[in-house]
């Protein structure tokens, strides 16, 4: 089945952004000297025809680990 335009991802939160975000926060929390050993993308999450990937820290959306990700990289001034 075609997906429909109320089923599409949303623009940004497909599966190479949210890699990219992970990449982000990772790289964010390791600046500020926090390592997630199991930072990881949910596997559920994207699975099916029109995934809905979060970031799995503890489970938070793409939107949230970005927001997380930005503040952590003012807080240690980058």
């Amino acid at each position: 089945m075609a997906a429909t335009g109320s089923e599409r991802q949303p623009a940004g939160e497909g599966l190479g952004d949210a890699e990219r975000v992970r990449d982000e926060l990772g790289d964010a929390l390791g600046a500020a000297g926090v390592k997630l050993p199991s930072l990881s993308l949910d596997a559920v999450s994207c699975a099916g025809a029109a995934p809905r990937v979060l970031i799995d820290l503890g489970r938070c959306n793409v939107a949230t680990a970005r927001a997380l990700a930005a503040a952590l990289r003012r807080e240690v001034g980058r």
